[in-house]
């Protein structure tokens, strides 16, 4: 069998992914009339398993059709770091001393604003903290607004409409608001080096353009949101895995715990160096338990699953790939490279663009451009939807997201993105 042959194979088996992707929700619903089968449904219906499941498919076909050597050497020739960086900082992110401080920030920020404390929350929420991504990361962002809206935003008190067009929101934001520098967004981190895209030109390019997009979709939400949302943000009630309430997180924690997320940002693309760092993490929460929450520890790792999957299925797609977006022009490119994201992580678009030779500023602005603004329509568009789907599906009905329910609600914020990249 020629590798031509196993290039279709892979194609096929993204494709087959791509399906059970969208097709997560009716998983769940099975699972929850199922007598004798419902943990098989609940295993298929978690869309962060899906690509590590359609991965291990193709990784069999390999061994059979070629060999097992060239299998196990395809997998081990592919690169994990972002994967693994994912699963570190969004456990890191969401330790509660962590979102202890997030929390306190938000608060005194929210009760300077002149409208009442829920709808301040929210756009903070949704505004403050996609932009801060370009400083501590986008899956650390989206991990930390998941869990501060996931009790306003997207309490099942909420209409499902706008909890979707909300979830939306806050997908794209998060997207386009890692792009003010040239080390927190996957997409732009894949071309940095190689187009020599530094900050001063992130920022010059993209980033003012980013931010108008990012308060844009965030006060147009609010203003059509701000009645369904309540007055008041309760804090939820901390409890130990005992479910005895723990103890307040004293200050010095919250800046040990802020000082391990900075380290481990900074390490960002050595992983030897940010696990070690995590390891540390892990024994600095081990000693000091009784004001630490359950770390999110099997959803991080069920994110990093999926991304992993993605990266090997992901690998095998250049040959199609490459060729439909190296010829086009750069209107048609931005356009094409929104459309190729919602099927494909804008990382791997962004690399598989880098790859091509001679390419033009123009070019290279319209792939990278069109790759962010569409970073919100689909949970595989961008790394750090895994981890915002993670910690809110279960706010939603049957505790799943419905694909389409998500690309509905992302439209509009990917429309305003688009404006403000192709017309700024």
């Amino acid at each position: 069998m020629t590798a031509t042959t196993i290039q279709w194979i892979a194609a096929f088996l993204f494709a087959g992914a791509l399906i059970h992707t969208f097709s997560a929700s009716y998983f769940e619903r099975l699972a929850h009339h199922s007598k004798h089968h419902s943990g098989l449904f609940h295993l298929l219906g978690e869309v962060e398993a899906v690509f590590g499941i359609w991965a291990l498919f193709l990784v069999i076909a390999m061994a059979f059709s070629v060999n097992l050597d060239s299998a196990v050497e395809y997998v081990d020739t592919r690169h994990y770091t972002e994967p693994l960086f994912v699963f570190v900082i969004m456990v890191v992110a969401a330790s509660r001393p962590v979102l202890d401080a997030s929390r306190l920030l938000v608060e005194g920020l929210a009760r300077l604003m002149p409208v009442n404390k829920g709808v301040a929350f929210t756009w903070l929420g949704l505004f403050m903290v996609p932009l801060l991504g370009s400083l501590i990361t986008e899956p650390a962002a989206m991990t930390l607004a998941a869990l501060l809206l996931r009790d306003v935003l997207f309490s099942k008190t909420v209409p499902n409409f706008i909890r979707y067009w909300g979830l939306g929101v806050l997908f794209v934001n998060i997207s386009i608001g890692g792009v003010l520098t040239s080390f927190a967004a996957p997409p732009v981190l894949m071309v940095a080096a190689t187009w020599n895209w530094d900050t001063p030109f992130m920022l010059a390019n993209f980033g003012w353009k980013a931010a108008i997009g990012v308060f844009i979709n965030a006060t147009v939400f609010i203003f059509f949101a701000a009645k369904h949302l309540g007055a008041e943000v309760k804090k939820p009630e901390a409890l130990g895995e005992d479910g005895q309430p723990l103890a307040p997180v004293p200050w010095w924690a919250m800046v040990i715990h802020l000082a391990f997320l900075g380290a481990v940002v900074l390490f960002a693309h050595h992983p030897a160096v940010f696990l070690g760092i995590f390891l540390f993490f892990l024994g600095f929460t081990a000693a000091y338990n009784t004001f630490q929450s359950r770390l999110l520890l099997k959803e991080g790792l069920l994110v990093a699953f999926f991304l992993a999957g993605l990266v090997v299925l992901g690998g095998m797609q250049q040959w199609w790939l490459q060729p439909a977006v190296s010829d086009l022009d750069d209107g048609v490119l931005f356009v094409a490279a929104m459309a190729l994201t919602a099927i494909t992580d804008n990382a791997a678009l962004t690399y598989l663009g880098s790859l091509i030779e001679g390419t033009s500023e123009s070019f290279r602005y319209a792939l990278v451009a069109g790759a962010v603004a569409g970073g919100g329509l689909t949970v595989i568009a961008n790394a750090p939807n895994p981890a915002g789907l993670s910690l809110l599906k279960r706010q939603f009905p049957d505790e799943a997201v419905s694909a389409g329910g998500l690309l509905a609600g992302a439209l509009g914020p990917t429309a305003v993105a688009a404006l403000c990249f192709w017309y700024l």
